[in-house]
């Protein structure tokens, strides 16, 4: 029945993604008919027919860059089409309202349509390219020792090294890193994609973050599509620590601190793999505040129910092409930012980098400092 499903929705995606740009930006206003028509309705059915095995090309076993590059751009440009048409859809109906007629009415949502598309994916392909800006939070912990007031954790996440080469980005991530002179770095998951021989070029760099208390990296779901295990031993030999469901205690005089991490859930499939977040806290001094890294924000039920002060995530790429975040929303407690889950706070980062196309719309991506501060201290 699953495979029936995917078989099912491998073509009945496109079809949609494809079939409302093609009626807004080309059958409305050609009138079905002409040059353009013809023109405009072949670029969208070798769309349409090159949108699924790019992507399987890309993202399947053979892992091919050149596909995954074309594939997921693509996918990018009749995602931010298909938004585009829709509000174009909308207005198209108000203007009839209005008493504006055709062709005038449908020429002119097209060409602002496509207008709007244009700008937007040269925009997302900036935004998405560029090294993120520093976003800097601070968060009050209750129990937080007077010796850590003020330790400063710097954040990446989402980096999705993938095929494009991103190495001087991921050289220039660590200088940004670096100057935000980090006590402790977390990486909150989904490092890569791909096996190691061919992204570690991109990866090596992370080797020279500074964190003076440690540099703590979990495993995100994308991990779990390729070599997490590889992943996970690349990472130790570059001098960071990964927490596979377990944790480090951090000691200033007599004031402690827990730093936890826990698998991504689809780690579950992977014998040896998957949250197990006692597991994670066993052994843990009971004054500690614990700081956990859980790639997921809807982890945060369980960390909730264990008492966690603060679980920092990912995952979501805070929506990464808008409208999809009302999507994520769907799965997911919280988009981005700082919320407050009972006794639990948990901070969820808009990402590092950008998963599939090369584009970031109305969600920037970030590179995050968490001051943490003793609840007794105002915050501000």
């Amino acid at each position: 029945m699953k495979i029936a499903v995917r078989l099912l929705l491998l073509p009945t995606i496109p079809a949609l993604l494809f079939a409302l740009p093609w009626w807004i930006l080309v059958h409305a206003p050609t009138g079905g008919s002409g040059v353009l028509f013809w023109l405009g309705t072949a670029v969208c059915a070798l769309g349409f027919a090159l949108l699924p095995l790019l992507l399987i090309a890309g993202h399947g076993p053979a892992h091919s860059d050149p596909a995954s590059i074309v594939g997921d751009t693509l996918l990018g440009i009749v995602w931010i089409a298909f938004s585009w048409s829709a509000i174009g859809a909308l207005l198209h109906a108000v203007l009839a309202v209005a008493g504006v007629g055709d062709p005038a009415r449908s020429r002119m949502i097209a060409a602002g349509v496509a207008a709007v598309s244009l700008v937007l994916v040269a925009w997302g392909i900036a935004e998405a390219r560029r090294v993120p800006r520093v976003r800097a939070v601070d968060v009050s912990i209750p129990g937080l020792g007077a010796a850590f007031d003020g330790l400063r954790l710097v954040v990446v996440t989402d980096t999705h090294f993938a095929a494009l080469d991103r190495l001087r980005w991921s050289e220039r991530v660590v200088e940004v890193v670096n100057a935000q002179r980090p006590d402790i770095a977390c990486h909150a998951g989904d490092l890569a994609d791909g096996p190691v021989p061919r992204r570690r070029p991109q990866v090596d760099p992370l080797g020279k973050v500074e964190a003076p208390l440690g540099r703590f990296y979990i495993t995100g779901n994308h991990e779990y599509f390729g070599d997490a295990q590889g992943w996970i031993d690349h990472m130790t030999g570059l001098g960071w620590q990964p927490l596979h469901n377990e944790h480090r205690t951090l000691t200033r005089g007599s004031d402690t601190l827990v730093i936890a991490g826990i698998d991504d859930p689809t780690g579950a499939s992977l014998p040896g793999h998957g949250p197990d977040l006692p597991a994670a806290l066993a052994g843990t001094p009971t004054e500690a505040p614990v700081v956990l890294l859980a790639h997921q924000p809807k982890q945060i039920a369980d960390s909730a129910a264990a008492g966690v002060a603060l679980q920092i995530s990912g995952h979501t790429h805070g929506g990464q092409i808008w409208p999809f975040h009302y999507l994520v929303r769907l799965d997911q407690p919280v988009v981005a930012g700082l919320s407050t889950h009972g006794r639990t706070q948990l901070y969820t980062s808009r990402g590092t980098g950008f998963w599939g196309p090369q584009l970031r719309v109305f969600a920037p991506s970030e590179i995050t400092v968490l001051t943490l501060r003793s609840a007794a201290r105002p915050v501000g």
